[in-house]
């Protein structure tokens, strides 16, 4: 029986020590990116974008808390515009800001306090195409090492691209409008 057991934990170790090995093969930065194409000119979508007070109108997180804490800061809209929240554990603890501010890109600085602290840039980039604009939403960021073990399990792409993928829709819904 004490072989069964010492075989088994020799076992686990050897796995998890192959996962902690293999999470240092993966890169070193991620990018999560996500597309639509809106009837309504850029300047319309960028309003609804670089003013934090409309995000009510189109962010998946604010869909998923609507009790949570919000501060707004700074600029009513665009660069030097601050957006801090605080809400459950599906929306957790951050601040963004704008960071630049042009006709055809947002940048957005993020910085994630809880569930996990992290630190992003958000792009929203706009090019007219006809009668309409296509949009492209990406985040991306550095993979520290504990974010490359989790990535094994939890692809970054998946969980967040849903989200951008709702948050796209609704965007979508309210610059047609």
């Amino acid at each position: 029986m004490l072989r069964i057991i010492r075989a088994v934990g020799i076992g686990i170790v050897v796995i998890v020590a192959a996962i902690l090995v293999f999470a240092t093969t993966r890169p070193d930065t991620f990018r999560v990116q996500r597309s639509t194409s809106i009837k309504a000119p850029p300047e319309k979508i960028a309003a609804l974008i670089e003013d934090f007070r409309r995000w009510g109108e189109w962010s998946p997180w604010e869909k998923k808390d609507p009790a949570m804490k919000r501060t707004l800061s700074g600029p009513a809209r665009g660069r030097g515009a601050v957006y801090e929240w605080e809400g459950n554990g599906d929306v957790g603890k951050g601040r963004i800001e704008i960071a630049d501010s042009t006709p055809s890109k947002v940048t957005i600085k993020l910085d994630f306090v809880r569930p996990f602290e992290a630190h992003s840039m958000v792009e929203f980039t706009t090019e007219p195409k006809g009668d309409a604009t296509s949009l492209t939403w990406a985040m991306h960021g550095p993979m520290p090492y504990v974010s490359k073990v989790i990535s094994i399990f939890c692809d970054m792409d998946t969980m967040i691209g849903k989200d951008f993928e709702a948050g796209l829709a609704s965007l979508k819904a309210a610059a047609e409008r």
